[in-house]
């Protein structure tokens, strides 16, 4: 069973890679680049401030911690822990993919871009009001982008980045618990978020 798992593990991955060309290879670098999302990172905390208000004070460092709960413990814990060497790194499949991009670090459990973009966009999706649907659709599409490219640039098996997007996933989810217990105890007259 774990060797058809791992199978089709390759498979995803040499799918997601051999259908490359020049443009997709610049669009799944820009999506791959952190520091390009910096603005967008800034533009978001700017507008959970106005919409937050005072509760803003609880929730922005929330936000902040699911991401780097997320960050941390794939890095720092499940990259040494596991060892696994990032499909770029695999002597077996190195020299047939196409890295377009370079490699990153020598190992890949799990993947941190997936982690930290589904810490976001969870988080995100559980604070903002219902009527901002829009909003949660486009960085869900965003995190989904972000955690392909890194199957693309075979930085990432397809397994690598699912279990970084389930980690991400339960960071938010535990965060933004912790904000509605304290934002229900500082503040039990204000109207949730959620209306």
């Amino acid at each position: 069973m774990i060797e058809q798992l791992q199978a089709l593990d390759r498979w995803l991955l040499l799918a997601a890679n051999n259908h490359h060309s020049n443009t997709l290879d610049a669009w799944m670098i820009f999506f791959s680049e952190r520091f390009v999302w910096f603005p967008a990172y800034l533009v978001i905390l700017l507008v959970l401030g106005y919409m937050f208000q005072r509760r803003a004070t609880l929730l922005l460092p929330l936000l902040g911690l699911s991401v780097a709960l997320a960050d941390g413990i794939s890095s720092r814990f499940f990259k040494p822990y596991f060892a696994r060497l990032r499909p770029c790194h695999d002597p077996q499949l190195s020299a047939t993919l196409n890295l377009a991009s370079g490699c990153g670090g020598q190992f890949g459990f799990m993947s941190s871009h997936a982690a930290n973009a589904f810490a976001l966009v969870v988080f995100l999706c559980l604070a903002l009001p219902r009527r901002y649907w829009l909003a949660k659709v486009l960085v869900l599409i965003w995190a989904i982008l972000v955690s392909y490219s890194r199957m693309y640039l075979g930085a990432h098996y397809p397994s690598d980045v699912l279990a970084g997007a389930t980690l991400g996933s339960l960071a938010a989810w535990s965060c933004f618990r912790l904000y509605q217990l304290g934002a229900a105890r500082w503040w039990p007259g204000q109207r949730s978020a959620q209306a």
